[in-house]
């Protein structure tokens, strides 16, 4: 298994504590991870959420709020403060980062994709690792519950659009249960999954955490999306970023949705 080009995608529950407050040394884990994973030879382009979880433990807020203006204000605010940190954290590591905000035209029209393509490629031509993130400060699709329309599709879109060998989403469970394991202690996880069928995303259920804005439903939505295009998409636990070690090294570990390669 040759993964050279690889999305990973993290969300605001593996970031952040019950609290809102960044988890520091998980993400620490996970930029060590990625930085020594780039020293591979491997392309590595890092899909984060979290700018308004940030946002709304900087403020010292009790929860998001439900208004789209606050939660852009947020979004603002928090994506300053990830930035710095990432910034900071590959750093140590003597590693550059970039960031990338997209909207959802920006890969709907084809001379634009291109140029986001373009400005992918020569990031990693220079060993730079772009850190993306939805534009939630002026696109409203994601707050609203529209589709982009969170940051797992959106890994997926831009697994397709660079080409990548495979897509990582880290999550707060380790891959896709016949049941729900935090109900069901004899739930049964799916450790591959060939084909994405009804049952199959009857099985991913509802929304996540009340930080974030997916759950399992919308990992499987992008898993689709992601194997249609011939990409491997696994999705494990982030509470431990090593584990994306045992991707690259082909072991089993949380759901591996298989690529379509015909």
């Amino acid at each position: 298994m040759n993964l050279q080009r690889i999305v990973i995608k993290v969300g605001t529950s593996t970031l952040t504590y019950e609290n809102g407050k960044v988890n520091l040394r998980r993400v620490e884990q996970l930029c060590k991870v990625l930085c020594d994973l780039q020293n591979q030879g491997r392309d590595i382009i890092l899909v984060s959420s979290g700018a308004i979880g940030v946002g709304v433990g900087k403020m010292g807020l009790a929860k998001k709020p439900d208004s789209t203006k606050e939660k852009q204000a947020l979004a603002a605010l928090g994506q300053c403060e990830l930035m710095f940190m990432y910034d900071k954290l590959f750093g140590e590591y003597n590693h550059m980062v970039a960031q990338v905000l997209l909207t959802r035209d920006a890969v709907d029209s084809e001379h634009k994709k291109e140029n986001v393509l373009n400005t992918f490629n020569t990031l990693l031509e220079m060993g730079i690792i772009p850190i993306v993130n939805e534009n939630d400060t002026v696109a409203i699709d994601e707050l609203e519950g529209h589709n982009f329309g969170d940051n797992d599709m959106l890994s997926a879109i831009v697994a397709k659009l660079v080409s990548a060998d495979g897509l990582v989403i880290l999550t707060d469970i380790d891959g896709l249960y016949d049941s729900d394991p935090r109900k069901n202690p004899e739930a049964k996880r799916l450790e591959r999954v060939e084909c994405i069928t009804e049952d199959i995303e009857h099985m991913a259920g509802g929304s996540g955490s009340n930080r974030g804005t997916g759950g399992m439903a919308t990992k499987v939505l992008a898993a689709k999306y992601a194997t249609k295009a011939g990409i491997d998409c696994y999705v494990i636990s982030g509470e431990k970023p090593s584990r994306i070690y045992d991707v690259t090294d082909g072991k089993s570990v949380g759901t591996l949705f298989v690529g379509n390669k015909g």
